[in-house]
């Protein structure tokens, strides 16, 4: 039974991607949504072997060390240098104001939920990054599966309509307060055709080769972070870990070899699903619901607040509106949406800050998330 149930978890997410690259219907509900839905459905319908929380807690905290190096093995430092002065300022200034609200949101949910900081630590890990920054920062804060679930599940409802406002008002809005995008007309800076989400072409002999390799670093940058948690006070061990992890992945994004091994990124995201599918697995919908309403207005002013807060700051920076609705929609949405946004504004020129400053946040986010709830912790 648990052979069958591990073979499950990690098939599972497998006929999900084929099921969104083969269906477009299927793609617009998302991988990750499916993995929540199928995982939440599994886990209170009980039909899991009575060892099943041992099981999926081991898939959990083996997935996210695993993916993280692979999600940032395509990282390119000397292009974030490349960027604009001022999607640097806007990158910048959306740090600031994602920490300074959920700083605010800590004092304002403190007596009203539990480890109130470590919900301010995913908020700002999420927000800087996106999914798989809250799912390592859920393992090196041992958060709670059904506060993470919680936190999610309002997270995506949230992020859709910011989305839809992204797509359809908000131009027109933020060019009341911020100047419009000048054109620089640079045509090496106006490649559409980056797409994190597809896997096409995965299973060929090349790329499956240098898979192979790059999953094996990964592993060795797993072991070498986990070896932390031997050594180190339990209380630390797994917040060093994590960043452990993160700072070895960025530093062998430095070696071209590393960084141009194809579709690295994708095969991370297949990892981040079969930890959503398990941890989703491991939630209890009654303790779900019971957090879910005062988390969701904690999403809601964290999105929203950020968002006004960013625009104001940028206002001060004159930064241009276009650069700023990138680089939010970026922090707050993830880069799968950046293309998706620059499309609706008829700016093809956004995308690549758009998605460099996404995978920034990758970068930094379990940094920040992690330092931060820590902070709010000692500051009660």
């Amino acid at each position: 039974m648990t052979f069958l149930m591990v073979a499950f978890y990690v098939l599972f997410p497998v006929l999900v991607i084929y099921l969104c690259q083969r269906f477009p219907a299927v793609d617009k509900i998302g991988a990750v949504i499916i993995c929540y839905i199928v995982g939440i459905f599994i886990g209170n319908i009980h039909i899991l072997p009575l060892n099943s929380f041992n099981v999926l807690d081991a898939l959990t905290t083996i997935t996210i060390p695993i993916a993280l190096p692979l999600l940032l093995f395509s990282l390119n430092i000397r292009q974030w240098l490349r960027l604009a002065g001022k999607t640097l300022i806007s990158l910048g200034l959306i740090i600031v104001a994602v920490i300074l609200i959920a700083f605010a949101g800590n004092m304002l949910f403190n007596d009203k939920i539990d480890d109130a900081w470590k919900v301010s630590g995913l908020m700002i890990g999420v927000y800087t990054g996106g999914t798989p920054n809250l799912a390592a920062i859920k393992t090196a804060l041992s958060v709670d599966p059904s506060t993470y679930l919680a936190i999610h599940t309002a997270d995506v409802a949230v992020s859709a309509v910011y989305i839809l406002f992204a797509i359809t008002f908000a131009q027109k809005i933020f060019l009341f307060f911020l100047p419009a995008f000048f054109c620089k007309n640079t045509p090496a800076d106006t490649d559409p055709g980056e797409d994190i989400n597809c896997y096409s072409g995965i299973f060929k002999k090349p790329v499956v080769i240098g898979l192979l390799k790059a999953l094996g670093l990964s592993i060795l940058i797993f072991a070498m972070g986990g070896g932390l948690t031997l050594v180190l006070p339990k209380s630390v061990s797994m917040a060093a870990a994590i960043l452990t992890i993160t700072t070895l992945g960025i530093a062998a994004s430095t070696v071209e070899r590393i960084r141009k091994l194809p579709m690295t990124f994708q095969l991370g995201q297949y990892f981040i699903l079969i930890f959503c599918l398990a941890v989703a697995s491991m939630a209890e919908l009654s303790r779900l619901f019971g957090a879910a309403p005062i988390l969701l207005i904690w999403v809601v002013f964290m999105v929203f607040g950020t968002m006004v807060l960013h625009m104001l700051l940028s206002v001060v920076f004159k930064v241009d509106a276009d650069t700023v609705l990138i680089t939010s929609v970026a922090a707050i949405c993830s880069p799968p949406f950046v293309p998706i946004v620059a499309g609706a504004l008829k700016n093809r020129e956004i995308v690549v800050s758009g998605l460099t400053t996404g995978i920034i946040g990758y970068a930094i986010g379990n940094y920040l998330g992690v330092f931060c709830a820590y902070l709010f912790r000692t500051m009660g």
